[in-house]
């Protein structure tokens, strides 16, 4: 099915991005009558252009669901198209004799994969997870002026001009050489409210702690908490204490003292018990 529909073109350009919620927005809604014919034609005769027409009758809906995600500092027109996949799947799901309108059968799937991109892309929030460590950073990253790393008298220097050891500067320049993200660029959709160089001078407003009360705000009134219940005691309480505790999250050491288990087993479970949400979540 998906190899053959077209999309509208999306991109993280601010102007397509519009233009392409102008373009979805435009697309006629389906009365129940023809929906539930589209649906019969899907599933009975397995008619493509049935199931693009029931994608494109909703693609308004993915918008609409993708917006409450902006929070998280990701880019919208990325959001949108995991929601989008999250449609086509429901859609090739679809059974029109379970008399439910597609829009409430489609919304838990579009949740889930825009969920599941989500919990992918929290990699920079988990690297630094003090307050200190954040600061320390987001000002390393933006006073870095290339991608070599430090030599000991830059790290020295680097060290003096922050207030901190040499050997913090040298561990979190470690910690973000595997994966960077842009502090000092626009997104192209216009959310440059999230770019972190503006957040510098106000350690309540870095981007690591407005993206993990954001999203402990959003875990607590969402699928993701139902599919916390689905873990063991252990395994939520790594979770939660990892994830969700923002003033305070726990080490993987501090962790592995309160069950008497090594640090890289709490590593393992927390693992483990991640695969799972996102496995509940997607069957949801």
């Amino acid at each position: 099915m998906t190899n053959t529909m077209t999309l509208p073109v999306l991109s993280n350009h601010a102007t397509s991005l519009e233009s392409y919620i102008y373009t979805v927005n435009n697309y006629p809604i389906l009365s129940q009558e023809e929906e539930t014919s589209l649906a019969y034609r899907l599933r009975d005769q397995q008619d493509v252009d049935a199931a693009g027409r029931l994608v494109m009758s909703h693609l308004r809906v993915v918008v609409s669901i993708a917006r409450k995600y902006i929070g998280y500092g990701l880019p919208q027109a990325d959001l949108i198209q995991e929601g989008n996949i999250g449609l086509m799947k429901a859609v090739k799901r679809f059974d029109p004799d379970r008399g439910v309108r597609l829009v409430s059968f489609a919304m838990h799937w579009i949740r889930a994969e825009i969920h599941e991109y989500v919990l992918r892309n929290w990699r920079m929030v988990k690297i630094a997870t003090t307050k200190g460590q954040r600061k320390l950073f987001f000002n390393l990253r933006s006073l870095k002026q290339n991608s070599h790393s430090l030599t000991h008298t830059e790290a020295e220097a680097m060290a003096k001009e922050l207030g901190v050891k040499r050997e913090e500067v040298l561990e979190m320049e470690t910690r973000f050489s595997g994966q960077d993200v842009a502090l000092d660029t626009s997104f192209e959709d216009g959310e440059e409210a999230f770019t972190p160089i503006a957040y510098l001078s106000d350690p309540e407003a870095e981007p690591s702690r407005i993206l993990e009360r954001v999203a402990a705000e959003r875990l607590a009134g969402s699928g993701l908490s139902e599919a916390l219940c689905q873990l063991d005691p252990r395994s939520q309480r790594i979770v939660q204490a990892r994830w969700l505790n923002e003033e305070n999250p726990s080490t993987l050491h501090e962790l592995a003292a309160e069950f008497g288990i090594s640090a890289e087993r709490v590593r393992q479970i927390e693992n483990k018990a991640i695969l799972k949400l996102r496995q509940t979540l997607k069957a949801a």
